[in-house]
């Protein structure tokens, strides 16, 4: 199974994320070819090549980061020759702004699913029965807060990173379920 994990990045934070995930992945199917690539370097060859597609960004003034909308625009092509559907989809996301979550992760996290869904992929949530929902998850998928109260970058928690590997088991354990 061909696996690409593509993030953008400012702090470092959300490459812990992906980092993590493609650590529970591996975990749970020790098979998969991960591919962990920066969203910058990530081309439309490399969506379409996966069988799975995980997508992380930071939280940018209440949205996903540049970047990521600049590579999900690209991918209007792949839209209109139905090329990702049926793929198997996860994302994540980094937030530092105020709030508790750090402020519009929510809502950038299911920005990227309606990309995804757009696209006909096969969206994969996050449980709130799987280890390290209760401090790094919402039902989109894994979220990492990593600003202080003042809103300045401050590092991710360990429960965000527990988040992070769970889910990237739980995308590997759904994946091998619907792709054979």
């Amino acid at each position: 199974m061909q696996v690409l994990i593509s993030y953008h990045s400012d702090y470092g934070n959300t490459r812990k994320m992906a980092e993590a995930i493609a650590a529970g992945y591996k975990v749970a199917d020790g098979a998969a070819v991960i591919d962990l690539k920066l969203v910058e370097m990530t081309g439309l060859d490399d969506l379409t090549q996966a069988d799975v597609i995980i997508l992380g960004t930071p939280v940018h003034m209440g949205s996903m980061a540049w970047p990521v909308k600049k590579l999900i625009d690209e991918a209007g092509k792949l839209w209109m020759e139905g090329a990702l559907e049926g793929k198997v989809g996860g994302v994540f996301a980094t937030g530092g702004g105020f709030g508790g979550a750090g402020g519009g992760i929510e809502q950038t996290l299911v920005s990227l699913h309606s990309n995804f869904l757009e696209h006909g992929m096969i969206v994969v949530g996050f449980p709130k029965s799987l280890p390290g929902y209760a401090d790094g998850g919402l039902q989109w998928g894994p979220c990492g807060r990593s600003g202080n109260h003042e809103g300045m970058p401050a590092g991710l928690s360990d429960g965000s990173l527990v988040a992070a590997r769970s889910y990237g088991a739980h995308i590997a354990e759904v994946a091998a379920r619907l792709i054979d």
